[in-house]
């Protein structure tokens, strides 16, 4: 497979009054054409921040310090990679929810309660796909039966001509700032929202033309988690990410969601980050996966060899900590407690809880090293066993 994105070293801090929280401390991972990665780890380990500092959202008090993120073409050419964090912020206005879009956490968070669900879902089409709209709105000025006031259909065409070949044209600007002349955004904005419930159709939601008049106050949980996928899905981006997209929704609705989004994968989508504290949504679901810890990335390994032979201690603990159909007794648990991040532990963050500490986990963080084929691992123990 060949590389989609990847990140080299990246660290994000947040400035907070109590002091500077380290949430990710040089986080390196790898997601390829056509694979579905899956994060995992308890909350609070950094894979949120992860999922929004690809896309540069971090929230404030929130910044990414240093690192790479590189995004590489589809077409395999190394010498076309794009360092994310070297463009400019219109450069990312035109990559989010085009190239790359998100499904966040709360759908009732990400959906605005006082627009209907079409206007949302449409907004993407207008945003990024502005001179699409266009061109199949001239091919229809050109059908015969198509009936219009014809100084009307002359301005309009031209209109029309302008924003299909630059969306951002300055004269469309002054257009719309008088508001005779904007009636030329009626026929675009129809077209959006032709184009949303077409969507929604193909997402499996029964009834569209109706669901997208209505508000996210009138729709179930699942339907809003949805809508969110259709919003993050409008314009087809290569990557998608998942961030918690079935935490908050019960198990059945949790299937249905997650067989969408393998059906969307196969047909839509070129790669899915799913981020989830649900090992078995991992199992289902990736073929790859990392596990995170206080902000470092500990182990990443093909979905299967992880859940076969786990090589870190705290990959070993989490596994440990699932119930199985054969358990007799007690879980196990993990010992001790998650660490601060505002003075996190020095060397390997892990080595407070971990039974195999040695002294030199409290010396420096260790490098990922691969114990097998596409399996990589950051612990001084394992390196020991080598």
């Amino acid at each position: 497979m060949t590389k989609l994105l990847e990140t080299v070293d990246l660290v994000t801090n947040f400035y907070t009054y109590e002091g500077v929280v380290k949430a990710l401390n040089k986080v390196s991972l790898k997601i390829d054409h056509g694979s579905t990665f899956g994060l995992v780890g308890e909350s609070g380990c950094g894979k949120s921040v992860t999922a929004r500092s690809l896309l540069r959202i971090v929230p404030e008090p929130g910044r990414i310090e240093s690192g790479k993120i590189l995004l590489y073409p589809e077409d395999g050419n190394h010498q076309n990679v794009v360092d994310l964090l070297a463009q400019s912020e219109a450069y990312m206005e035109d990559l989010r929810g085009n190239q790359i879009s998100m499904i966040f956490q709360e759908p009732n968070s990400a959906l605005n309660p006082i627009m209907s669900i079409g206007e949302q879902v449409a907004e993407s089409y207008l945003f990024h796909r502005k001179g699409e709209l266009c061109e199949r709105i001239l091919a229809r000025f050109e059908t015969p039966n198509y009936t219009i006031f014809y100084p009307l259909k002359l301005y309009l065409k031209a209109v029309y001509r302008i924003a299909a070949r630059n969306p951002n044209a300055l004269v469309l600007k002054v257009l719309d700032k008088i508001p005779v002349l904007k009636y030329w955004k009626r026929s675009l904005r129809k077209e959006a929202i032709q184009r949303s419930v077409n969507l929604l159709a193909k997402l499996g939601i029964s009834n569209p033309e109706a669901v997208v008049k209505q508000y996210p106050h009138n729709l179930s949980g699942g339907m809003k988690q949805r809508i969110v996928i259709a919003i993050a899905l409008a314009c087809n981006p290569i990557l998608l990410i998942a961030d918690e997209a079935t935490s908050n929704l019960d198990v059945t609705i949790q299937a249905q969601i997650l067989e969408l989004l393998r059906k969307l994968k196969q047909k839509e989508i070129s790669s899915v980050l799913l981020i989830t504290h649900d090992l078995g949504i991992v199992a289902e679901t990736c073929d790859r996966v990392g596990v995170m810890y206080a902000g470092n990335l500990c182990e990443v390994a093909d979905i299967k060899d992880l859940f076969r032979s786990p090589k870190h201690p705290y990959t070993q603990a989490l596994l440990n900590s699932v119930p199985r159909l054969s358990q007799e007794g007690e879980l196990q648990s993990i010992e001790g407690s998650v660490p601060n991040l505002v003075t996190p532990p020095s060397g390997c963050r892990f080595h407070p809880r971990c039974p195999h500490a040695m002294e030199v986990c409290k010396g420096v963080f260790p490098e990922m090293i691969e114990v097998a084929k596409n399996h990589q691992v950051a612990c001084y123990w394992v390196a020991s066993q080598k």
